[in-house]
This record gives structure tokens, sequence and C-alpha cells, in this order.
């Protein structure tokens, strides 16, 4: 990674950065497809296809960003990328409400699972920041907050699984709200080895773009005179997440507006566990030591998003602005003001 970052010019890096770009678009395109197939003849359902086996996969290239960015010695972009990511997903709900005419989405879409994974995903965004708090001890060199989201993401996934299969109360249906196709309808079958085979061979795809766009947003930083915080938190980050924004909308045109948001909640809450591989990859002491105010501002912008975002969930408007509701214009307004204010002050400083 860091030959790559050496004498190559600024427009070659760019240009590697938009090759990445459009493979990891096209792989998550496909993953849509046959993610879909999947969520019916696995009898996982929408959600916990979307939070499983999507934002899984297309969760790869951001997570081996991070793990490459860390094993170089690169803290900041490695968790920047993991919470600028999430930032940005958060905004790619939004894009999707809009493609959404109906109704706001956060109102069709209710479900106990879906402000579980919120909530979920809150616990595991608060972790980090007690890191930072408290950066020791370590074991190996990697902190206990690493460890314990990783056995925080498990146990979410389980009360997921529970809240679907015995649901403890139903959000109240409306004319615009919408069921979940039960599990096993429409396109039944065997899953075969060959549909497995085809969504690693897509997963290995994306990973490799990953490893490439590491290497890139270091070189881009270093040319650019742009802080790590600010390279990692919107260009990686966004770059990486794509799939979930084209799975997303390919989602929600489709109808199957659980998917859409397990995709994205679901992606969510694997990307901070890429701060518990980050943590393992770096190797200069715990990862939470090397941090600052720009790791703390993704942080925190990302929780306040997360939290509008339940809120939303929570009041059901069925009109807002347009078709959408008030939790995504916020949303919007604090993803935008959160880079703007980056920009205005150098990155944070980059920690």
């Amino acid at each position: 990674m860091n030959a790559a970052a050496g004498p190559a010019p600024l427009w070659v890096i760019v240009v590697q950065f938009c090759l990445c770009a459009a493979v990891i678009t096209w792989a998550g395109l496909r993953l849509t497809r046959l993610a879909e197939k999947l969520a019916r003849m696995t009898g996982l359902g929408q959600l916990l296809t979307g939070a499983l086996l999507i934002g899984l996969v297309t969760s790869l290239s951001g997570l081996v960003t991070s793990i490459a960015a860390a094993a170089g010695g690169h803290a900041s972009l490695a968790v920047s990328n993991a919470l600028g990511g999430i930032a940005a997903q958060t905004v790619f709900l939004v894009i999707a409400d809009m493609v959404y005419r109906e109704a706001n989405l956060e109102h069709a879409a209710a479900s106990e699972s879906n402000l579980l994974q919120g909530v979920v995903l809150l616990v595991l965004l608060a972790m980090p920041v007690m890191g930072v708090a408290v950066p020791g001890p370590t074991l190996f060199a990697v902190h206990p907050v690493s460890v314990l989201l990783i056995f925080v993401y498990l146990f979410g996934l389980r009360l997921m699984s529970g809240a679907r299969r015995h649901p403890m109360w139903r959000p109240l249906m409306t004319a615009q709200t919408q069921r979940e196709p039960p599990a096993g309808t429409g396109d039944m079958g065997t899953v075969t080895p060959g549909l497995w085979l085809r969504f690693a061979a897509l997963g290995a795809l994306v990973a490799g773009a990953g490893w490439l766009l590491a290497g890139a947003a270091v070189a881009f930083s270093e040319r650019a005179g742009m802080s790590q915080s600010l390279v990692g938190g919107v260009f990686t980050a966004v770059t990486t997440s794509l799939p979930e924004l084209v799975v997303a909308i390919a989602a929600v045109r489709r109808g199957a507006l659980a998917l859409a948001l397990g995709d994205i909640l679901g992606g969510n809450a694997f990307d901070v566990l890429f701060i518990s591989a980050s943590d393992i990859f770096y190797r200069e002491g715990s990862i939470y030591a090397a941090l600052g105010r720009a790791e703390l501002f993704w942080a925190t912008l990302s929780i306040l998003m997360v939290g509008v975002l339940l809120m939303g969930l929570l009041r059901r408007e069925k009109h807002g602005f347009g078709n959408i509701g008030f939790e995504s214009a916020a949303v919007l307004l604090l993803y935008v003001g959160g880079i703007l204010t980056l920009i205005l002050t150098g990155g944070l400083h980059d920690g």
C-alpha cells in the first residue's frame, strides 16, 4: 500500500478511485437480485437477509479498506472510513425514501425488527467512544471494546431473529404500511452451491476493490493535502458504501422495503466491526489511543443521525416534506452540516 502512495500522479489516483467505485457498484447491483432470491429460499426473510447476506457482503470493500489502512499504520483513515460509511449509508436511506413515492419509507416499512436494529446500532456506535475515553488496558495490543463489539453484534442478530419470529408488538397497520412477504413465498426452490459460489465471487471482487481503494486513499490524502479523517470519512466511505445505495434503491423500486432498511441498518451495524478488525491489524498499540477529535466527531454525528432516524420510525409520518418525513430532512441536514464542519476546521486537525 505504501508503494502505491509513492510517485503516482494525482490523476492516476483519481482514476483508481473511479475504477474501484465502478467495480463496487456493479457488484452491488448483481448482489441485489441474488439476495432477494436467497431471502425467499433460505427463509430468513427480507430484513435478516439485508442485515446478514447483503449487509456483510456489500460491506466487504469497506472492511478491507479499513484493515489495509490499519495494517499500514493509518489509524485515522481506518476508523473514519468505518464511521463515515455509517453516516453516508444513513443518508442513502434518505435517497431511497425519495425514490419510494407511495409514502414515507419509515412509515411504510415499520416493524419491531427495524427499530431493534437501530437501537443495536446506537449501542455499537457508543462503544468505540468509550474505547477512546479509556484507551487501555489491552491484550496483544487489542482493546477489550473491540472484542465486546463482536459479541454485542452477534447478540443483536439473535434479538432481531427472535423479534421476527415472535414479535412482542406490531405497528399500527395503515393503507401505506407494507407487510413483508412470508418466507418461502414466490421463488421457491433449493439453494444450490452455484448461487453461493456466485455470491462468494462477487464478495471477493468487492474485497479486492477495497484493498486497492485503501492504497489510493493514502496517496490521495498526501497528494491533495487533505486530512485522513476527511478522506476516509467522505471519499472512501462513500465509495465503499455505493453497493448499499444501489441495493436500497433497487429494493425500494421492487417493493422490498424491509430489504432496503435491513441493508442499510444491518450494513451499518456490521460496519462498526470494521473498528474491531482495524484494532487487530493496527500493530502500534490500541487503535483507540491513536484516535482524536475527528473520529469522535464522526461517531457522534452517526449517533445523532441514527437517533433521528429512530424517531422517524417511531413517529411514522405518512408524508412530511413531499413524500419524506421530518427525519429524512434532518438526517440530510446533519450530514451536509457535518461535512462542512470538517472542511472548515481542516478535518478537525486530523485528530
